[in-house]
Parts: C-alpha cells; sequence; structure tokens
C-alpha cells in the first residue's frame, strides 16, 4: 500500500517543487517505487521530469474528464509522473460538483498496490486542486523559508489543513515544517528560522532537524529540466535533501 505525502505551502515560489522532485527522485535511487503527481498548472514537476503533456493523458484528462489513472502515467527516464495541464488553471471552474475534492483519492486506490510512496506537488493558493491533494495524502511536508512571505503563506494554509481535516480528510497528518534555502549566515534568517519551532508547535506539528542550504544548482537542474539527484548528485542541496529523506524515516513518515 503506498505512503501518500503531499508537498504544499499557499506562498509561490518557496520551494514546493524542488522538495517534491527531490523526495520522489530520492525515494527511487533507494529502490523504492515512487509515483510523482503534479497538480500545479505552471507545470513546473512535469518540465522536470520532461513530462509529455500536449496529445498526451494528464492530470486534467483525470480529474476533468474521468480517464483512467493508469492511462495518465508517464515512465521518464527521471521517474514515474502524472503530469499536469496549463488547463488546469481553471480547475475551479471545471470541477464544482459535490464530492469533486476526492477525485483524485478514489483514483488513487486502483494503483495503491502499484508503488511504495506517491508524491503530490501542489500549487500555491487555495482550490480545488490543493484540497484534493490534501484530501489525499497520508501526510502533509510543508516548505517553508525564513522570510516574511514564508510565514504569510503558512498562516494561509494552516486554515485550509482545519478545513480538510473536518471535512474530507480527518486522517490527514502534519508531518512537519521543512526549512529551506537556508542561508545561516544572514541575520533575517536566524532571527526567523527561532519563531518556526513555536509555529509547528500551534500547529501540533514539528521543525524538521535537518534543513536545506541554499544552492544555484536546484536553479540549474531546473534549467536544464532535470532532477537535483540526476544533475547535482554531490552538491549540498543533494545531501540535505538525503539526510531528510533518513529523518522522515527516523520518525516514521516514510
Amino acid at each position: 500500500m503506498a505512503k501518500i505525502l503531499a508537498i504544499a505551502n499557499q506562498k509561490g515560489g518557496i520551494g514546493k517543487t524542488t522538495t517534491a522532485t527531490a523526495l520522489a527522485a530520492g525515494l527511487r535511487l533507494r529502490g523504492n517505487r515512487a509515483l510523482l503527481i503534479d497538480t500545479d498548472p505552471q507545470c513546473s514537476a512535469s518540465d522536470t521530469y520532461q513530462a509529455e503533456i500536449n496529445g498526451a493523458a494528464t492530470l486534467y484528462d483525470l480529474l476533468c474528464d474521468g480517464e483512467e489513472i493508469q492511462e495518465t502515467i508517464q515512465h521518464t527516464p527521471s521517474g514515474d509522473i502524472i503530469p499536469c495541464d496549463p488547463l488546469l488553471a481553471d480547475a475551479n471552474k471545471k470541477l464544482t460538483g459535490l464530492g469533486d475534492e476526492k477525485l483524485l483519492r478514489k483514483a488513487l486506490a486502483a494503483i495503491s498496490l502499484d508503488y511504495d510512496y506517491i508524491i503530490i506537488d501542489t500549487p500555491p493558493g487555495a482550490g480545488i486542486l490543493l484540497h484534493n491533494a490534501l484530501t489525499a495524502a497520508e501526510s502533509l511536508i510543508i516548505p517553508i523559508t525564513a522570510d516574511r512571505y514564508g510565514l504569510q503563506g503558512l498562516s494561509q494554509l494552516r486554515d485550509t489543513i482545519a478545513a480538510i481535516q473536518e471535512n474530507t480528510n480527518p486522517d490527514l497528518q502534519v508531518g512537519g515544517l521543512l526549512l529551506i534555502k537556508h542561508n545561516e549566515r544572514t541575520n533575517l534568517s536566524k532571527v526567523v528560522s527561532e519563531s518556526f519551532p513555536a509555529i509547528a508547535a500551534e500547529m501540533g506539528t514539528q521543525l524538521f532537524s535537518t534543513y536545506v542550504r541554499e544552492s544555484v544548482v536546484t536553479k540549474e537542474a531546473q534549467t536544464n529540466r532535470t532532477t537535483l539527484y540526476d544533475h547535482a548528485p554531490n552538491s549540498t542541496t543533494a545531501q540535505d535533501y538525503t539526510e531528510f529523506l533518513d529523518e522522515l524515516a527516523e520518525r516514521g513518515i516514510i
């Protein structure tokens, strides 16, 4: 039975896609069957995996047209992925039926034995796509940066989590906050990050011990349309995500 993890923060530019693709790639390198699902209409994770969108079955076809989930999975050199489609930018208008926030969870039941882990990359902001991701997930990992905007996104996400737990997924667990793009040499990062343990406690969760250091290799990997582990496996950022996977295992999240 696959463990399903969502990566979410309602603020854009936080590093959700970097984290989602790194976790999926890292799990795959450890011999696990991992599936990445891109629910962000910007399609950044789909681009990293060099997935086909035009003329191919995507998450749009799954959620809006009832396509079989097996038909939407693409097997790429970077791993398996269900790519998103820019057409889902209008998902809040297209998916308005009763129970539409449960579409992804119902679809995943058909492949739950085919994978060890399913990682869901989510869009910024609230809406039906984020609700589908959180309704389907067992655990939520929240990437956060040491700045005011990161804190704002966290505040918004807190309300969304509460609504999901109350209405569609009472079993959703907030695994913790992951500090990324961290630069411990700046006073701002030190000051802001000191508040994170208290914020995590308010949400009934934790700040992970691991933090991901800021590095240019992340943008290089995005430019080259490849995962961090394929582009720079020995980089400090890749090492940090490897340590994070170890911590997730120690805490029983994976």
